[in-house]
């Protein structure tokens, strides 16, 4: 059975940096292209940053570009997302998810469904002074 678990959330003051880790079990991670989406409080799930099945290719929303790094060690089952200059309005659940697709494209972006396979159960991060 296939397993996504997330950690790493937490309080950060803004400007603060976290790293949110996942890792999965019960599948060929290296086989799957694994996105992070959130869901702020009162609001609608969003997508963060996605990278390919390979790690060589990844996508970040506007919301994170440019502060946000996501990355993939298939060697440790796990992908690692990290972010810096954090703001109140990064508050949200962050979940991970896998999907068997090729490319980032097809979940984000104009082509994109913005849809999963497989969901982990969320971590929480709190973005406040």
């Amino acid at each position: 059975q296939l397993h996504l678990v997330e950690s790493g959330g937490g309080l950060v003051q803004p400007g603060g940096s976290l790293t949110l880790s996942c890792v999965g079990s019960g599948f060929v991670f290296s086989g799957y292209t694994i996105a992070w989406f959130r869901q702020a409080p009162g609001k609608e799930r969003e997508g963060v940053a996605c990278v390919d099945f390979s790690g060589e290719s990844t996508y970040y929303e506007d919301s994170v570009k440019g502060r946000t790094t996501i990355s993939k060690v298939d060697a440790e089952n796990t992908v690692y997302l990290r972010m810096n200059n954090l703001k109140p309005e990064d508050t949200g659940i962050y979940y991970c998810t896998a999907r068997r697709v090729p490319a980032c494209t097809v979940i984000f972006g104009p082509l994109g469904d913005y849809g999963a396979d497989y969901w982990g159960k969320g971590t929480l991060v709190t973005i406040s002074s």
